[in-house]
C-alpha cells in the first residue's frame, strides 16, 4: 500500500527540491560567469588539490565526485583541453589512469575559491542560523549515507 505524503511532508519535500535545484543552479552560474567553470569542474579541482601530489586514480576521483567513470572520463577530457588537468597512465595497472591537477588548474582553483566560498555563504550559510545549518548538514549526511553515496560525518570534523 502506498504511504502518501502528508500535507506537511509534501510541503517540506517540495521546498527541499526547489532549494537544492535553485542552489546548485546559482552556484554553477556564479562559477561560470566569474571563472568559466562548472560546479563539476570546481569539485574535481578541489578533490585533486587535496590529494597527495595533486593526483588521484580516475576510479577514486569518480567515487569522490559521485560520478560514473564514463561521465568523469568525459569531464576530465574537457578539463584537459582547457589545461586544468592532465591524464597519466598508471605504471602498476595499464588499464588504470590518474587525473593530475596542472599548475594552471591550481591557479584557476586559487582564483575561484574565494568567490565560490562567498557565493556558498551568501546563498546558503548566511540564510540560516548556525543551528539550522548544522541540522541541515547532519540531515543531508544521514540521507547521503543511507543512499550509500557518501561517508563523511560532518559532526566528526
Amino acid at each position: 500500500m502506498t504511504r502518501w505524503l502528508s500535507a506537511d511532508e509534501q510541503r517540506h519535500w517540495r521546498a527541499w527540491l526547489a532549494a537544492s535545484l535553485l542552489l546548485n543552479d546559482r552556484l554553477s552560474r556564479d562559477l561560470s560567469e566569474e571563472h568559466g567553470l562548472t560546479i563539476a569542474d570546481y569539485e574535481i579541482l578541489v578533490h585533486l588539490s587535496e590529494a597527495p601530489d595533486r593526483r588521484l586514480r580516475m576510479s577514486e576521483l569518480a567515487e569522490k565526485a559521485l560520478s560514473s567513470r564514463s561521465r568523469l572520463s568525459h569531464q576530465i577530457d574537457r578539463m584537459r583541453r582547457a589545461g586544468l588537468v592532465d591524464r597519466e597512465s598508471c605504471a602498476d595497472d595499464r588499464r588504470g589512469a590518474f587525473a593530475v591537477l596542472t599548475d594552471h588548474g591550481w591557479n584557476v582553483l586559487v582564483a575561484s575559491a574565494p568567490d565560490h566560498v562567498e557565493s556558498v555563504r551568501r546563498q546558503l550559510i548566511d540564510v540560516l542560523t548556525p543551528e539550522e545549518f548544522a541540522a541541515l548538514g547532519l540531515a543531508c549526511a544521514k540521507v547521503a549515507d543511507g543512499l550509500g553515496g557518501w561517508s563523511q560525518d560532518p559532526a566528526a570534523e
